[in-house]
């Protein structure tokens, strides 16, 4: 299995979850609740990441990243953005200075959004 056939089979199953039963689908119940709950479980699990990170603990970054981008996933989904769009966004900075792409970025270049 590759990479971009997890990341199509999770967008899939996110999108799916759109229309289940929050009672039963984790998933659905974040997509139907407050955008600010979604949000504060990002926050909740990039801070985890980070102490992975201070801890050097491989394993639970990799988990807590996991956890990370998974919540990412479904913050994109509410907001009807497909993770292509952020790989395009990333494949257009390729090779470009992070100022330069900084520098792009205040003089309103247009972002796709697919």
């Amino acid at each position: 299995m590759t990479s971009s056939t997890i990341l199509q089979r999770l967008t899939q199953t996110i999108e799916a979850r759109k229309s289940a039963d929050p009672a039963h689908s984790y998933v659905a119940k974040l997509l139907n609740s407050n955008e600010d709950k979604v949000l504060k479980k990002i926050a909740e699990e990039a801070a985890e990441t980070i102490m992975a990170c201070k801890d050097n603990d491989k394993k639970q970054i990799i988990y807590e990243t996991a956890d990370l981008w998974f919540h990412c996933l479904i913050m994109l989904a509410r907001h009807d953005i497909s993770p292509e769009a952020i790989l395009l966004e990333l494949e257009r900075r390729e090779g470009v200075s992070g100022i330069e792409e900084k520098l792009s970025r205040s003089q309103n270049q247009p972002v796709n959004q697919g």
